[in-house]
């Protein structure tokens, strides 16, 4: 059944420090995550002061914020998007159902947007400056990381807020126009990082010469000879690929972390790694 408003008139627009004051709550939206509603509480708890400035009659108020509180999931970076677009519709008082409907089709595209842009792209980038900064003895290595990080990711939160909720629902066709080529482009290049990162930071080479007679001509390294002739940096890349399946097979990071150090242990103490 369709809701009717009790107080079907627009709502003045909220103001710039309002938004801004919507955007530092919205870093606690997974504050009460859990596995029926997933970020539902903190998504409401981020919307509420703007709710309660567009709906002045206690109806209105209570039924949006009931909706509301049904499941939502998306990237915690990019969630001011999908507040900007709403809080405009509902300062306009828009359909409920067109509400929903444009919350649930944004926040799905949105989350896989940011996992690419953020965790694969962005966080990689970083905190490969940041720790070759340290490796090097510069104590500024994670100050440059944690600012760098951080003026991207606030940046991004407070633009998207602007930018969402002055657009309203016309950014949605934007944000449908380029999804596929930025969640693309984005891959390919923490996937291009990553790769640079396993290569530089995972070491892993085999110590063992295979003796076959006397004399220097008798020997064979198997890592530079052998191995870094078929591929460089192959068993980085292998044995990191190997952690990868067995995270994907349920194992905990703790127990892929005892397992290399007594793979470790085991190569150091045989010397052949």
């Amino acid at each position: 059944m369709e809701y009717k408003y009790e107080n079907p008139s627009s709502a003045p627009e909220l103001k710039p420090k309002q938004l801004r004051h919507l955007v530092w709550r919205s870093l606690v939206l997974q504050a009460s995550f859990n596995y029926e509603r997933m970020q539902a509480g903190g998504w409401l708890y981020s919307l509420l002061p703007g709710l309660r400035q567009i709906h002045k009659n206690k109806k209105d108020l209570s039924n949006s914020m009931k909706e509301h509180l049904e499941f939502f999931n998306t990237h915690p970076f990019l969630v001011t998007f999908i507040m900007g677009v709403i809080l405009a519709m509902e300062g306009k008082k828009e359909d409920r159902e067109a509400i929903r409907g444009i919350k649930v089709a944004t926040m799905g595209p949105l989350g896989g947007i940011g996992d690419a842009l953020f965790y694969l792209t962005l966080l990689p980038i970083t905190a490969g400056i940041g720790a070759s900064l340290a490796l090097e003895g510069n104590i500024l290595g994670p100050i440059v990381f944690l600012v760098m990080f951080n003026i991207i990711h606030f940046g991004a939160r407070f633009g998207l807020m602007t930018y969402g909720y002055k657009t309203g629902v016309k950014a949605i066709s934007k944000l449908k126009e380029g999804t596929q080529h930025v969640s693309r482009a984005a891959s390919i290049v923490g996937v291009t990082v990553v790769g640079g990162l396993i290569a530089t930071y995972v070491a892993l080479k085999v110590d063992y010469v295979w003796k076959m007679g006397e004399g220097k001509e008798g020997k064979l390294n198997i890592q530079t000879e052998v191995l870094d002739q078929i591929m460089p940096a192959m068993l980085p890349l292998a044995y990191t690929l190997l952690m990868y399946w067995l995270l994907k097979k349920g194992l905990s990071p703790l127990i892929l972390i005892g397992i290399t150090v007594v793979v470790g242990l085991i190569g150091s103490f045989f010397n052949i790694l």
